[in-house]
């Protein structure tokens, strides 16, 4: 895999105990996206905001490809999976210690944090999922306890028209009933989109674990 475009957001006193945490942004964006949610996070932290590697017709990255929004190629999604880890376990992401590194994803961004997460849940701190689905029917294990013990903030809004209500509903039923993590979950009456009290909530829960 190339190296992605990462844009970083260090603290000034950084060492390998410094938590990280690795923004994957939405279908049609990129590594700038959201870099901004930087400052209105824990100010102790590392973040990383790294450009998906397939591009979009009109503009932007995804992370894999689809049959449609959350619908993704299971072979795709295998191979971004596999990609990401090359990165990860990089001189740059791998300067931070994995028991302190939280993915934070977004729509697209979201299903490959959740599918990173699955495929390694002992890799990560923990993961804030935002707006999206899991890769359910994928190569990607979505398996009964996959999760145990792993602490997972899932984000949503109620109005959300782009993610299939059918599959956010599997989503969040994994997640309460399936996954054995250590779920917060929170729904906001927005659509798809991040909230200024659910960046609020996100940060309140990295203070408490990061």
């Amino acid at each position: 895999m190339p190296t992605p475009t990462v844009v970083w957001r260090r603290p000034a006193k950084r060492g390998p105990t410094t938590p990280l945490v690795v923004l994957l942004h939405g279908r049609g964006a990129d590594e700038h996206d959201l870099i901004d949610l930087a400052p209105l996070l824990p100010a102790h932290v590392a973040y990383a905001s790294v450009r998906a590697p397939v591009a979009v017709d009109g503009g932007g990255y995804t992370w894999f490809e689809n049959r449609g929004p959350a619908r993704p190629i299971g072979a795709s999604v295998r191979a971004s999976v596999d990609d990401f880890r090359t990165w990860l376990d990089g001189p740059d992401a791998g300067a931070y210690a994995p028991t302190r590194t939280y993915l934070l994803g977004f729509s697209a961004g979201m299903m490959m944090a959740g599918a990173l997460l699955l495929d390694d849940p002992q890799r990560f701190g923990g993961a804030v999922l935002l707006s999206g689905a899991l890769a359910f029917d994928t190569p990607i294990a979505v398996a009964p306890d996959r999760l145990a013990g792993v602490p997972v903030f899932y984000g949503y809004g109620s109005l959300d028209e782009v993610i299939p209500p059918e599959l956010a509903a599997r989503t969040m039923a994994y997640l309460r009933e399936k996954s054995g993590a250590d779920l917060t979950l929170h729904e906001y009456r927005a659509g798809h989109t991040i909230v200024r009290s659910e960046i609020d909530d996100i940060r309140d829960w990295l203070e408490r674990r990061a």
